[in-house]
């Protein structure tokens, strides 16, 4: 196993109403410019559990989250994880799979969207 040269910080706070739904969310990572908690909209993080064999998730989003920076932060997402899993497998497909997958279904959520203001 590597040894640990340095150690890195990443810190969430959440702020809840009294429902316990999110309206308040800020991050500050050790390594960051920025050393203040710093104002988001949404989070979604992905923890992979050896004990358990399973990926862990979280998924939060403020109430002033619009529905198209929902759709952006999704679509953007996506495509992040493909290539992230593109990168640490060298799998030669997942990207041009991913991209084509994201754009038909970009395509059907802007005609989803659209249908529902007619």
């Amino acid at each position: 196993m590597a040894t640990v040269k340095k150690t890195s910080e990443i810190r969430f706070k959440i702020g809840l109403d009294d429902k316990n739904i999110p309206v308040d969310i800020k991050w500050q990572a050790s390594d960051s410019k920025y050393q203040d908690l710093v104002d988001c909209k949404s989070i979604m993080l992905s923890i992979w559990d050896p004990l358990e064999n399973n990926t862990l998730g979280i998924e939060l989003w403020t109430n002033q989250m619009t529905t198209d920076e929902m759709h952006a932060h999704f679509f953007q997402s996506l495509v992040n994880i493909a290539h992230s899993y593109q990168k640490a497998t060298g799998s030669p497909y997942v990207q041009k799979d991913m991209d084509e997958f994201c754009r038909n279904l970009a395509r059907k959520t802007a005609e989803w969207e659209e249908s529902k203001n007619k």
